[in-house]
């Protein structure tokens, strides 16, 4: 094996392979697809077959399928395959805003899944000889068997070390020797505090290599869980949907996720009117699974903002490279006209020493006018002087208003005062008067 490519005919395709690659998987995507109940309604009423595609950019001929497909025809209504034969796993999205979406594997599915985690592992550097630890939920939530699969795959000593217990988690780190964590952002710089206040340098483990994902987070914000940890730490993508993790992993470039082109079709659309955007402009991402035989999705609507990073990647591999997600269609919030993301905030309030890293976006309704409240933990660092407590608050509701083009009340708390979460980190309260 390459000492640079899990699979190096795969990662170094010609690009007009490539999409002979996909075309030939998506034409069979479709043909599996047309026995599931929801498929087999819609291109029977669309008149849609696979004989109608002579490039992948005939998939625009396809409908979108959104959540909202996957919610009606809960639960195994897009199945293809026969499940009872050949479905050896169910997945299912959290489910915390109505019905979870669920997704049907067989045996080749975490097969093909497990080796992109696999491949994605190997392209920053862990290799068998690593010890792999994972901090992520095990169960429904796709990130624990995710990469639980894939980590074997490639021959690595796993800790299935699941969520939360901090203080377990570094433990097992100082124990056993793990030189490789996956953790999602907020808990990784919530892994960083406990490491202090356990009075150990994180610099002094093996921990080498940080992989990050499952929430949107800044540039700013991995620089600093890295500065923090004394690591690497690569950007990951994945959801329930297409598997979970293991759809676009960064290289050690850390310049953009490539996406696996043979065994997803990504597109950029306009989240608006569903049009193609251009490489290097961003729009929300839609993904088609191209090597999952029990439950294909085809133009699955993610709602994450993303863009396509033109040109080619210095690490030598042909498959396309997504910018880190901005946020999510439904993350946005629209505060007296104005349109913001939570990672807007963030990419503030990192760049302050004097600031941990937890904060609450707080919307409420107060003398019949929207107001945003901002309230962030203070670092072991600041002091409890007013005046320059005062001052800095101001520096930052200055640049928070350069930023996001409308000042928000900031209130700066004592550290531990916010609520913590050991899976994914709540940033917005919504209060107002609906």
């Amino acid at each position: 094996m390459n000492s640079k490519y899990w699979e190096e005919d795969i990662e170094t395709m010609p690009r007009e392979a490539l999409q002979n690659l996909q075309l030939q998987r998506l034409k069979k995507t479709m043909h599996i697809a047309s026995h599931s109940p929801y498929y087999g309604k819609v291109f029977k009423e669309l008149g849609i077959t696979a004989d109608a595609l002579h490039s992948v950019a005939d998939i625009r001929k396809l409908p979108f399928t959104t959540k909202a497909d996957m919610r009606a025809n809960y639960p195994f209504g897009l199945v293809a395959g026969n499940m009872r034969e050949d479905g050896v796993r169910i997945h299912s999205s959290s489910g915390t805003t109505g019905t979870p979406t669920v997704i049907v594997h067989s045996q080749h599915d975490l097969d093909s899944w497990a080796n992109l985690v696999a491949r994605c592992l190997y392209m920053v550097g862990i290799r068998k000889t690593d010890v792999f630890q994972n901090s992520s939920g095990y169960g429904m939530f796709t990130g624990g068997l995710g990469f639980q699969y894939g980590a074997e795959r490639l021959g690595a000593l796993t800790v299935p070390a699941a969520a939360g217990n901090s203080k377990r988690q570094i433990k097992f780190i100082t124990d056993f020797g793990t030189t490789a964590l996956h953790a999602i952002p907020s808990y990784a710089i919530r892994l960083a505090e406990v490491f202090q206040d356990e009075g150990i340098n994180p610099t002094s483990t093996t921990l080498r290599t940080l992989i990050i994902g499952a929430e949107p987070h800044t540039e700013e914000q991995r620089r600093k869980i890295e500065r923090l940890l004394g690591v690497k730490a690569y950007n990951s993508f994945g959801m329930t949907e297409m598997n979970g993790p293991g759809v676009g992993f960064e290289c050690l470039e850390q310049n953009g996720m490539h996406i696996w082109e043979d065994c997803y079709l990504a597109e950029i659309v306009d989240p608006e009117s569903g049009e193609p955007m251009p490489d290097g402009e961003i729009g929300e991402l839609v993904l088609t699974t191209l090597d999952r035989e029990m439950m294909p999705l085809i133009r699955y609507r993610t709602r994450d903002l993303t863009r396509i990073l033109p040109g080619k990647c210095p690490c030598g591999r042909t498959h396309r490279r997504l910018d880190r997600i901005k946020g999510r269609t439904d993350d946005m919030f629209i505060i007296k006209g104005v349109n913001i993301f939570p990672m807007q905030v963030e990419k503030i309030l990192v760049q302050f020493p004097q600031l941990g890293s937890n904060y609450l976006i707080t919307l409420d309704t107060i003398h019949n006018q929207d107001e945003m409240i901002i309230e962030v933990e203070l670092s072991d660092l600041i002091s409890d002087n007013y005046l320059e407590l005062e001052k800095i608050r101001k520096d930052i509701t200055r640049q928070l208003k350069d930023e996001i083009l409308l000042t928000p009340k900031l209130k700066l708390v004592n550290k531990g005062s916010l609520p913590q979460n050991e899976g994914k980190a709540i940033r917005v309260k919504d209060l107002r008067e609906k």
